[in-house]
């Protein structure tokens, strides 16, 4: 199987979404498996993917995702390099000795004799040879942060949408508050003296973050509407006389890069500035635990925290099928199971799922509560009611797996053990002695078996149609993360997973 080619081989995931291994997570607090749609995506560093500066996320938001400093040619999208060039310069001639400029009576002064060169920058793109003096862009006396922007035609009219909008969340935010206080009973049935005073709420509400009773209502700024106009401006005259030439005309992907402007002609191509990268980590969605956390410095590719399903669950490959498929006729599938933890596996592939192997959401919940018990720890926290735990502001969707299978496989005798992963044993010649193994098992070496297992596509299928398998892989996971202060020791799960086999076409009939 190449690595270009879709896997056969498909997990269901919590949610009910079917991916290969390589694209799911695994949650070792909530053991289950998490696709990218069942996980929070968070921001941990923005940073130049040219430069590879670290950009802090306010500095980020206000330079709009961009870096200062690299840019990326209109023409290929590749980066621009900076160019030294030498320029001569004319020093300017001697002043009279008293101060007072040169007339015509007295002779004029001698330039210095002593030619003078100043080093300027260009910029320049080594893939296509586009430069920025082919569009009339000064070359700088720096080579970085002093190359111009060319601003937008419509800059003005967006800054005062957006000076508008501002001025509408604004007052928005200060009815809400005015609104809370008045519905908000009163607590005491006197006011005390500090009350009357207004000093120590007013404290307190700077302190809270809440904006002072007295701040003036804020009025939206008038704006004028945008009309609709059906005047259009006249083509060319010698738009259907004069012949094209392609290479002068910008294609798509230039105007898209460019959608202010959405140049006609690629002499009007400008530089743009690079747009940043950022570094993602990713958040199981029910415990809020760290499944993914990479290195904070750009240059680094390791990851702090790395929950990868294929580190966790054992993985499955479709080696091949013994025979030809045909419909109601039965065949056997080999498949490969590989252990990647350093624990020994139980695995049983079942065709219902297993009854005892539900996991209780007590850990779970027990998780939860000493978490939000060591957050709500301080006494004053307790007196106000305030609790700092983190909301669950977007649940786990659940959803049922809509992939059909349309063939029955014949569940394996018993259950089979899946040895630990040692990196030692594959350079190992020592061999092994004999042990009698099931049936179904066709070779096994060091941490990898080899299965086979029957099944029999529909009856009713045809020639073309694909054969999909479904069965339940039951095994045992050791969980070396304790939930609990008091339980240090690794604990033993009994998981499940769902996996979708996709076996190939029915092949055509044999004709007699």
């Amino acid at each position: 199987m190449s690595f270009m080619q879709p896997s056969p081989v498909k997990y269901a995931c919590s949610c009910g979404i079917l991916n290969p291994i390589n694209k799911l997570f695994f949650c070792r607090h909530c053991p289950k498996l998490r696709c990218g749609f069942c996980v929070c995506h968070e921001i941990e560093s923005h940073f130049c993917s040219n430069c590879l500066e670290n950009i802090p996320s306010s500095e980020a938001r206000h330079k709009k995702n961009c870096c200062a400093n690299c840019f990326d040619c209109p023409c290929c999208q590749h980066t621009l390099s900076a160019r030294a060039t030498t320029v001569p310069v004319v020093r300017k001639t001697e002043e009279s000795k008293d101060g007072e400029s040169a007339t015509e009576a007295t002779p004029s002064p001698k330039p210095s004799a002593m030619p003078t060169t100043k080093k300027m920058y260009y910029l320049s793109c080594l893939s296509c040879r586009w430069t920025t003096r082919d569009v009339g862009i000064p070359d700088q006396g720096v080579a970085t942060g002093t190359w111009p922007d060319k601003e937008c035609l419509y800059q003005v009219r967006f800054n005062t949408l957006m000076e508008y909008y501002q001025s509408l969340v604004l007052q928005e935010k200060q009815e809400k508050q005015e609104f809370l206080r008045r519905k908000t009973p009163k607590q005491h049935k006197f006011p005390s003296l500090t009350d009357r005073t207004g000093l120590t709420v007013s404290l307190i509400r700077r302190q809270i973050g809440w904006s002072d009773k007295n701040i003036p209502k804020t009025k939206p700024i008038n704006i004028a509407a945008a009309e609709a106009t059906a005047e259009v401006e006249a083509l060319p005259e010698d738009i259907f006389t004069q012949p094209i030439n392609l290479r002068n005309i910008t294609t798509v992907a230039q105007r898209h890069s460019q959608p202010a402007e959405q140049p006609e002609a690629v002499s009007k191509l400008y530089p743009q500035r690079r747009s940043l990268w950022i570094k993602r980590s990713l958040r199981c969605r029910q415990c809020e635990h760290n499944l993914i956390k990479p290195e904070y410095h750009p240059t680094s590719i390791k990851y702090r925290i790395q929950l990868f399903a294929s580190y966790h669950v054992p993985e499955v490959l479709m080696v091949r099928c013994e025979q030809p498929l045909q419909p109601g006729q039965a065949n056997a599938i080999f498949l490969k199971f590989t252990n990647p933890t350093m624990y020994d596996m139980t695995i049983s592939v079942l065709d219902v799922a297993p009854q005892d192997a539900q996991i209780s959401p007590d850990t779970f919940q027990q998780a939860c509560r000493i978490k939000e018990e060591a957050v709500t720890s301080s006494p004053l926290l307790k007196t106000t009611g305030i609790t700092l735990a983190r909301q669950n502001s977007i649940r786990e969707v659940k959803r049922d797996v809509r992939e059909l299978t349309n063939a029955t496989i014949v569940p394996l005798e018993g259950p089979f053990v899946l040895n630990q992963r040692d990196d030692s044993k594959e350079f190992d010649e020592d061999v092994q002695a004999p042990t009698e193994e099931p049936k179904f098992i066709v070779w096994r070496k060091a941490n990898k078996v080899l299965i086979r297992l029957e099944f029999t596509p529909a009856a009713e299928l045809q020639s073309g149609n694909t054969v999909t398998l479904g069965f339940y892989m039951q095994y045992t996971y050791v969980n070396t993360v304790s939930n609990t202060p008091d339980k240090k020791e690794p604990t033993t799960h009994a998981l499940y997973s769902r996996i979708f086999i996709e076996a190939g076409d029915i092949a055509n009939a044999i004709a007699n």
